[in-house]
């Protein structure tokens, strides 16, 4: 176990630079929308007062919630970049052992340590990026309508719940975790997805050549056992012979097997195929 924490905070120790820039990124591009899109508020609001067309404006008010409402595509920017770098993170993370300098996977897996704790401390270490970022973007959006509010007049500022904030951006309502269940779901989901490409990158690092289309064929065999009950059981259509919850725990189900399979084969493919 303390070799594994220990592998843990190696991961995170490689890592915290990037993590860094994508949460100055975040903070950049979301205080650069708030402040530009409060400040035109409040300018038309006032030309509207100044020509007599205040009809325009529902109550001649602002809320923290129309902010997020009209920044969508500034506020969900950064996130989806943060999602797409974290996708070849998971590459990285693999790909950089191999391929720097001294090839630094076979320092370690020649630490006097089970393989599989190199394996979990990887997935732990995309795990706890994920829950760094949600959480940094969760205590930046009361900051944010702190700031709100001190850009926008008081007579224009109209309080708002800070739920209807984070379901006034899509991007928002699938990571901040408003609904427990839900929340455990995407993450349930992303991790799977990570597992997976785990198991291809350990597929192609075995076989090399071969183990490129063996990689391709795995993750379209993933894929294709997790989205093919949706299609086939009719979750949205009335005649299915299922109820919804049924399918959904079906499906459920079939993503646990093919998580724990991926885990599997990649603790295999430490074990007897990647020699030192």
């Amino acid at each position: 176990m303390k070799a594994y924490g220990k592998l843990v905070h190696v991961e995170l120790h490689r890592v915290r630079w990037l993590l860094a820039a994508l949460m100055v990124l975040t903070l950049v591009i979301q205080v650069a929308a708030l402040v530009w899109t409060a400040r035109s508020g409040v300018a038309d609001i006032r030309e509207a007062e100044t020509i007599g067309r205040s009809a325009f404006f529902s109550d001649d008010k602002l809320s923290f919630s129309w902010l997020i409402f009209n920044t969508q595509v500034l506020f969900a920017l950064p996130i989806l970049l943060s999602i797409a770098v974290l996708v070849l993170y998971v590459f990285l993370i693999w790909y950089r052992d191999w391929l720097g300098r001294s090839t630094f996977i076979y320092r370690l897996l020649t630490i006097p340590t089970a393989r599989r704790n190199v394996y979990f401390a990887k997935a732990t270490a995309v795990l706890l990026l994920i829950l760094i970022l949600i959480s940094f973007q969760l205590i930046l959006l009361p900051l944010e309508e702190w700031l709100f509010k001190l850009v926008v007049p008081s007579d224009l500022w109209e309080p708002s719940v800070f739920t209807d904030a984070i379901l006034a951006n899509q991007a928002f309502v699938w990571v901040i975790p408003l609904d427990g269940s839900r929340f455990l779901v995407s993450i349930g989901l992303g991790m799977a997805g990570v597992f997976a490409l785990f198991g291809a990158i350990l597929l192609e690092r075995s076989y090399r050549i071969r183990g490129i289309l063996l990689a391709l064929l795995y993750l379209a065999a993933c894929l294709t056992i997790v989205v093919y009950p949706l299609l086939t059981l009719g979750i949205d259509q009335t005649y299915s012979f299922l109820y919804p919850f049924e399918i959904l725990l079906i499906e459920l189900a079939i993503i646990i097997a093919v998580t724990l399979f991926s885990i599997w084969m990649s603790l295999r493919l430490l074990d007897k195929k990647i020699t030192v």
